[in-house]
């Protein structure tokens, strides 16, 4: 091709790349049609579907358009939206004249947009009844034609496409505004053997590049120059960024704005940024969610300074809404195994101004004796109850304490507890301080007491403990009902001496981990696992109360085993509990669309007798599949599980269903 061509060819690919906020072929179609971008996007435009055209009339000229030639869905969507003609064929020209302008303004759009998707030899040719546009004399034949038809049938217009060969991406180059080239990853510059010379795929290239950059502390990183350069002899694209990263900054300081009744001290101290610590857009993104942990508030927007201070930082601005603070709810449940349930509860969530969060919880239970399978073996045993079981609990959170990381938590209950093989009855309360190092690690420590008694199988354990519980948590998940990635770790210990006055002296242990890897870069297919252990020391089973003895099976333990039955197992057939715990789970999180997903997973574990794991006791398996609808809220989780080796003594039923919201860890 002369140089002219292609100098011309490679200036407009030029111009039309450089509308950054209009990706694809649209952005060079909006780009020289000089349309606003709501029109060239025409979401809700025809071009989904077929219409059928305006009949024709004396006072316009009403035609049928068809576009022929392209074998690209995408392409042939993109040129439909590029096209006058097509877009506006409901709205027909009132003469030959008019019809003749669309189609002559359509030979520059479609070309282009042909180019936006690589194809940079294509070709368009534009037929109005017989006459094939192509200068003065056939234009002129052209509206004679169309007039003819006036008041009689439509208007036959054809859209001819030659889209030629697919040009590829030849050679990204990055340079800075002297020339010289930038240090980045290889990856970045990186182009594959038939990787398309698109304008969405170069300008989804500049957008990494500028990424990278602003991750490696630049917040003013643009590029200032892009440069494409078409070679039609090997039918490939050369393209060239200059790019200006900017300065290299440090986080400045940050401003909390937006508060009526909250303390500001509350939202700072959730802000585990400092000033002088590297910018990078994972810190900003850190920032916006750690204060959204704080419950007073319902709309947080984090937001970089637009120039750096006087010492070179980026100063940052926290915008926060407030959101009401009553909150009232209750909810009603039923279950085959545990019979119906109902639930209130009411919480403020900014008491005193300081972020101080009052929850109470009022539940009340009936452990229906037609459909409790266990309701027979309690009546041999001894263990009496109507069913009815219920707790009300008092939660008091005040963070912050003095502008501190350091946050107050208090509680307290009272209740029944009624489960298929014990009754207990306890009230208690505890108080504790808890540090926050940082959004993703925290330690606890406090004191706690309880009183009450427990009825099993075993007997009655009348008790009173006093502890001195101490726990710590780590949670890198990036979604608290959906995670894709990260860790999450608790563990807690608690002794409870004698010397304070604890009867039976005990001493508890529990830790929890599970970890979530994603094998694709949209974290559609997911590996989770997880990991439970319990441990009860100092006292004998029949000594420690039935309510503190460790269970496994049901919804979030193994799936497929009826809810506390699995370990060992008394009189009458009636599971006692262990003293101590292992179980886990390993589910592969699969979607298959935007909004459904299937899950096979495996669940495995049980209670044993003694204080530490005795692999000498079977280990129980279930296995399951479950289908997830995810919602802006989380996923809806549907899971069937199916007991693989259950104890033949117990009556397990065949299969299991749960339908909960959030993944089951």
């Amino acid at each position: 091709m002369p140089g002219k061509r292609r100098m011309a060819q490679s200036a407009r690919a030029a111009r039309c790349l450089g509308v950054r906020s209009r990706p694809g072929a649209l952005a060079l179609v909006a780009c020289l049609m000089g349309v606003p971008e709501a029109r060239a996007f025409d979401l809700f435009g025809l071009f989904g579907r077929e219409e059928a055209p305006p009949a024709p009339r004396p006072d316009a000229l009403p035609y049928a358009v068809r576009l022929q030639g392209v074998e690209d869905d995408d392409l042939l969507s993109a040129l439909q939206d590029a096209s006058t003609l097509y877009r506006l064929r409901g709205e027909p020209p009132p003469d030959g004249e008019g019809l003749l302008r669309r189609a002559e303004a359509d030979a520059t759009r479609l070309v282009d947009a042909l180019w936006g998707y690589g194809y940079y030899s294509g070709t368009v040719a534009f037929r109005i009844e017989d006459v094939v546009l192509g200068g003065d004399a056939a234009a002129r034949a052209a509206v004679r034609a169309a007039e003819a038809t006036r008041n009689r049938r439509l208007v036959a217009v054809r859209i001819s496409v030659e889209q030629g060969p697919l040009y590829r991406l030849r050679r990204i180059a990055v340079r800075d505004a002297s020339g010289r080239p930038l240090d980045l990853p290889a990856r970045l510059t990186r182009v594959g053997d038939d990787e398309p010379a698109r304008s969405a795929t170069v300008l989804a290239r500049e957008a990494r590049i500028i990424d990278q950059l602003r991750a490696q502390g630049h917040p003013f990183a643009k590029v200032v120059r892009r440069e494409p350069v078409v070679d039609h002899a090997d039918r490939a694209m050369d393209v060239a960024f200059t790019v200006d990263p900017g300065p290299k900054a440090a986080l400045g300081a940050v401003a909390v704005r937006g508060t009526s009744s909250l303390d500001p001290a509350v939202v700072r101290s959730f802000i585990y940024a400092e000033p002088g610590d590297p910018y990078s857009p994972e810190a900003i993104a850190g920032i916006r969610r750690s204060v959204t942990r704080v419950e007073a508030l319902g709309g947080v927007r984090v937001r970089e300074g637009e120039a750096l201070d006087p010492d070179g930082r980026l100063p940052v601005f926290v915008d926060i809404t407030e959101r009401a603070p009553n909150l009232l709810g209750v909810s009603a449940r039923y279950s085959t195994v545990d019979g119906p349930g109902v639930r209130g509860y009411w919480a403020n969530r900014n008491l005193f101004g300081g972020g101080e969060s009052l929850r109470i919880d009022a539940d009340l239970s009936y452990l229906g004796l037609g459909q409790d399978y266990y309701a027979r073996r309690r009546k041999l045993a001894g263990i009496e109850t109507n069913g009815l079981g219920g707790r009300l609990a008092a939660t008091f959170v005040k963070p912050a304490l003095f502008g501190t990381r350091n946050d107050l938590l208090a509680g307290a209950f009272i209740g029944r507890e009624v489960q298929q093989s014990y009754l207990s009855d306890a009230a208690g309360g505890t108080v504790a301080l808890r540090h926050r190092f940082s959004d993703t690690f925290s330690v606890q420590a406090g004191i706690e007491g309880q009183v009450g008694y427990a009825r099993d199988v075993l007997g009655r354990v009348d008790y009173r403990l006093i502890g001195l519980p101490v726990s710590v948590s780590y949670d890198s998940t990036d979604n608290p009902l959906d995670p894709t990635r990260g860790i999450r770790l608790t563990a807690s210990a608690t002794p409870y001496p004698s010397f304070l006055g604890s009867d039976p002296g005990l001493f508890v242990a529990k830790a929890q981990g599970s970890t979530y890897y994603a094998l694709d870069e949209d974290a559609n297919t997911i590996l989770a696992a997880r990991l439970g252990f319990g441990s009860i020391s100092g006292a004998g089973l029949a000594e420690i109360p039935a309510s503190l003895r460790f269970f496994a099976g049901g919804g979030g333990s193994i799936r497929g085993y009826a809810y506390r039955t699995v370990g060992p197992i008394g009189p009458f057939q009636l599971p006692i509990g262990g003293r101590s715990l292992l179980e886990g789970s390993v589910e592969a999180r699969i979607k298959i669309t935007d909004t459904i997903g299937i899950v096979p997973f495996l669940d495995a574990g049980t209670a044993f007798a003694s204080s530490l794991p005795d692999f000498d006791e079977p280990i129980r398996y279930a296995a399951g599949l479950g289908l997830r609808y995810y919602t802006g809220f989380g996923p809806i989780r549907v899971d069937l599980a199916v007991p693989l080796n259950p104890d033949k003594a117990l009556k397990q039923p065949p299969v299991a269903l749960y339908i909960s919201i959030g993944q089951a860890f």
